[in-house]
């Protein structure tokens, strides 16, 4: 197996394009990006797309503008190439294929024809026994003679790797120092899945030793996964990269960021009108802080003064607040010039007039009917309350299962377009057992601030998947769902797909 070329500092960042720009992608690629530059290094942009059923071409160009839209670049990547591609990992199955089988050749991993019902059941009784649940050894003593004889029988199967039944695994984190995980807590991880494509636990390793990557800085909830990747590099026989776990980003609440909470897209952040060096330098100042204190300052200044050491291991709390008022601070630096070609790159820009002119055209008898028409289109809308909800003549509970229902469907919408939005809430309204006339007075209310707006999908298309979603979220909570009803409204949603998948 080739080996990588030998280089000083090599990192990545490996985004799965399976939807949304995170920021937490850009938060982990800030870091990683910085950490090379200050070295004199490289930094490696790759793809996990091995979830076909998710990954989308689109996701990944996403990603790729978003990533660069903020500042941030790459010296080997999917679009401009590199010594040590494909950098994409459906690309990659053939390199997998080649180290699996040594894992198998080796006895560091085995064939597992264990089927999914007999998996959920062994599961159940390892929950109801208060025990950590993990795979039990089931397929172990298969022999490779048996296992070849099943697999070209048609056998389904899967391949697993071994992990010790007893001792501790011990590893040293950059930031942390030792850690140390049971390996009585360490599942058998699938490596290789049914479809054949690999596993994260498997191409992560290979990736990163084949693309020569000498630091892997990630969010901390990876920590319990790196006993699996201790095991594989010992298999292979290879140097583990240093490890670095970055804090993750966190809501108010001290919970994980979630776009069930909180506005999480890079779009999101652009399309109501952030200056991407204001995203980036905000996202600096998560978890790390300059040496001077100061809090505005650019890439650059960022990986001059990189040192793992300043960062800090509280969670940083991302505040919508505290980014506003940064951006102000970007806003006010600039000319009046730069102000207003920056307005209109935002928002007057051709393509986005192009898009509400079919909207407001024949609706309109003299221009100045324009801004109250658009106003919730190319600004903020106006707050909700209780007071505007109950004015619709529809019951609060009905309200929220509209909006919340809406809101988990709108989640899982792979294509935002006009047909599919429509398609969605029609059979919302069937499954709920409303009029669509009455099932959408409340996302009328939620997306414009009116009762009566502009057509309504149409508008929802022109603000995007984000801003579409974060305003029926607050809508939700203006409504307001206690913790019981929230279970109940989940349990709900669920019937729903799982009709909608039947």
């Amino acid at each position: 197996m080739s080996e990588p070329q030998s280089t000083p500092v090599r990192t990545r960042v490996a985004p799965s394009p399976t939807g949304d720009p995170h920021v937490g992608t850009a938060y982990i690629a800030l870091f990683n990006w910085a950490f090379a530059k200050r070295h004199g290094g490289q930094f490696v942009l790759r793809l996990e797309d091995t979830d076909q059923a998710r990954s989308s071409a689109a996701s990944e160009r996403m990603i790729q503008e978003s990533l660069r839209w903020v500042g941030i670049d790459w010296d080997e990547g999917p679009d401009v190439g590199g010594p040590h591609g494909p950098y994409r990992q459906s690309e990659r199955l053939s390199i997998y294929a080649e180290h699996v089988q040594t894992l198998l050749d080796g006895g560091h991993a085995f064939h597992c024809f264990c089927t999914p019902e007999r998996l959920d059941a062994m599961r159940a009784e390892q929950r109801a026994a208060g025990e950590t649940t993990r795979y039990d050894g089931h397929c172990l003593g298969i022999s490779a003679e048996e296992a070849t004889r099943r697999i070209e029988a048609g056998g389904a199967h899967v391949v697993r790797m071994r992990v010790p039944e007893e001792g501790v695994c011990r590893f040293e984190d950059v930031l942390r120092g030792e850690i140390e995980i049971p390996y009585s807590q360490i599942d058998m991880q699938v490596l290789v899945k049914g479809d054949g494509f690999p596993t994260y636990h498997l191409a992560v390793v290979v990736d990163d030793h084949l693309m020569g990557i000498t630091h892997v800085l990630r969010g901390e909830e990876w920590i319990n996964s790196v006993p699996k990747h201790v095991l594989l590099h010992e298999y292979f026989g290879w140097t583990m990269p240093q490890q670095v776990h970055l804090p993750l980003l966190r809501n108010k609440d001290q919970s994980k960021l979630s776009k069930r909470k909180n506005p999480t897209s890079i779009n999101y952040f652009r399309d109501i009108g952030i200056l991407p060096e204001a995203l980036v330098n905000y996202l600096g100042l998560m978890g790390w802080s300059m040496p001077d204190e100061r809090e505005i300052f650019t890439p650059q200044e960022l990986s001059e003064a990189m040192d793992l050491a300043r960062i800090s291991l509280g969670g940083p709390i991302f505040d919508l607040d505290k980014l506003s008022w940064l951006n102000g601070q970007y806003l006010r630096a600039l000319s009046r010039e730069e102000f207003a070609a920056r307005v209109v790159q935002w928002m007057l820009n051709d393509e986005r007039v192009g898009q509400l002119v079919p909207l407001v055209q024949e609706r309109t008898e003299k221009l100045s009917d324009l801004a109250p028409q658009v106003d919730y289109l190319i600004g903020e809308r106006r707050s909700l309350s209780q007071e505007d909800f109950e004015a619709l003549k529809i019951d609060g509970e009905t309200c929220a299962r509209i909006l919340d229902h809406t809101l988990r469907a709108l989640d899982e919408l792979r294509e935002w377009e006009r047909d599919a939005i429509f398609s969605t809430c029609q059979q919302l309204s069937e499954f709920l057992e409303l009029k669509l006339r009455d099932y959408l007075k409340p996302l009328f209310l939620a997306v414009s601030g009116k009762h009566v707006s502009l057509p309504l999908f149409d508008s929802m298309v022109f603000l995007g998947s984000d801003v579409t979603r974060m305003r029926i979220r607050d809508a939700l909570n203006v409504i307001g769902v206690s913790k019981k009803a929230a279970k109940r409204l989940e349990k709900n949603y669920a019937a729903f797909a799982a009709r909608a998948t039947s």
